[in-house]
């Protein structure tokens, strides 16, 4: 960062402040950066808990790998408007919530916690799934027979 000194300057409310303090302030901005803790908003600790909404609007933020920040620069709101969503039960205006969800690749229901959020990784497919989705793409008469001869053994198996 490093600034260049041009004699002390006095401060409106009467410190002077000299090389020594302009190096302890860059020593203490160069050892939050180093440890990932230099954002400029970083703002102070909450005073209550998040309430439900708040809380998974946090999530889905978090989730989206934003911060409140770059959240509200997405928006074109302040990002005093993102905390307070966060910290009170109260969702976004409604001509906001469109945008929020698309911010974060979540559908409107979701974000207001209307519908279950989506599994973000899908398990594993096993041999019969997929053997399934090819035979729908055969034609009719043979999906037919293949639901046939599946149904026969599930018959068979089970009286059996």
């Amino acid at each position: 960062m490093g600034r260049v000194w041009a004699g002390p300057v006095k401060a409106d409310f009467g410190l002077v402040f000299t090389p020594a303090v302009y190096q302890y302030a860059d020593n203490v901005q160069a050892i939050l950066s180093d440890n990932g803790l230099d954002s400029p908003c970083m703002g102070r600790p909450a005073q209550r808990e998040r309430p439900a909404y708040g809380q998974h609007l946090a999530e889905l933020r978090e989730a989206a790998g934003l911060t409140q920040q770059q959240l509200a620069a997405k928006l074109g709101v302040q990002q005093s408007n993102i905390a307070f969503w966060e910290r009170w039960d109260k969702p976004p205006r409604g001509d906001v919530l469109p945008k929020l969800a698309e911010a974060l690749n979540v559908s409107a229901d979701e974000l207001l916690g209307i519908r279950a959020p989506k599994p973000k990784k899908q398990a594993a497919k096993g041999r019969l799934q997929v053997v399934f989705e090819s035979a729908s793409k055969l034609p009719r008469r043979q999906q037919r027979k293949i639901a046939e001869v599946v149904e026969a053994l599930v018959a068979q198996h089970a009286s059996g």
